[in-house]
């Protein structure tokens, strides 16, 4: 039996499903920690999983915030500074990366909260998150709000990055997986991905191949 939803069933959802069903349908997602400093030197560690590729040259990086307010401690650092973090989660920390989701007061260091260590490098402004196996330095570019939902879309150029040798292929293709990067759908769940392929360039005359 497959399931017939409207958009109608959708608003008539009581407020929690379907926060959880929409945040699911999307399929699954990439998950971050998000690293800021304050300009009075309180850090900021918040969990997200609305990170989108926006562009490679120059690299562009973009996340979506929800509407204001609350406040987002996060989102004022990163415009005041200019600078931000994103280090990927991987299954060692996912719980206390789960844990920076919790509306903590603007004074107090998710980094303390969670046990996570915040680590400074090359003159970055931001902190990385030390137990994080790939890391990226960000700086702010742009934001843009967005009017149907009153959210805000926040556009930062990557200027550092942090990876093992041996997770970077020979053609620039990062390997996740023996980066032990996870993924999440929904809100709270968290998962670990098997590769199945990857296959060349698509092209009308000719017929695909394996790369691995």
């Amino acid at each position: 039996m497959t399931k017939f939803i409207t958009s109608d069933d959708i608003l008539a959802m009581d407020k929690q499903t379907r926060v959880h069903f929409i945040n699911s349908l999307s399929g699954f997602k990439s998950v971050a920690l998000v690293g800021t400093k304050a300009k009075n030197g309180n850090t900021n560690l918040a969990i997200f999983s609305s990170l989108v590729h926006i562009g490679a040259n120059p690299p562009l990086v973009g996340l979506i915030f929800r509407p204001s307010p609350p406040e987002r401690d996060t989102m004022r650092n990163m415009i005041e500074t200019g600078f931000y973090t994103v280090n990927h989660i991987n299954e060692n920390i996912y719980k206390a990366a789960h844990q920076t989701s919790a509306k903590y007061d603007k004074n107090v260091s998710e980094f303390e909260i969670t046990g996570l260590t915040a680590e400074y490098k090359n003159n970055f402004f931001a902190p990385f998150v030390a137990e994080s196996t790939i890391q990226i330095g960000i700086e702010f570019k742009e934001k843009i709000d967005i009017q149907i939902n009153n959210t805000t879309l926040i556009i930062g150029e990557i200027t550092q990055i942090y990876v093992p040798d041996d997770c970077v292929k020979l053609d620039g293709f990062i390997d996740l997986e023996k980066a032990n990067t996870i993924t999440c759908s929904g809100l709270d769940s968290y998962h670990k991905t098997v590769q199945l392929d990857r296959l060349s360039y698509a092209k009308p005359d000719k017929l695909l191949t394996s790369l691995l």
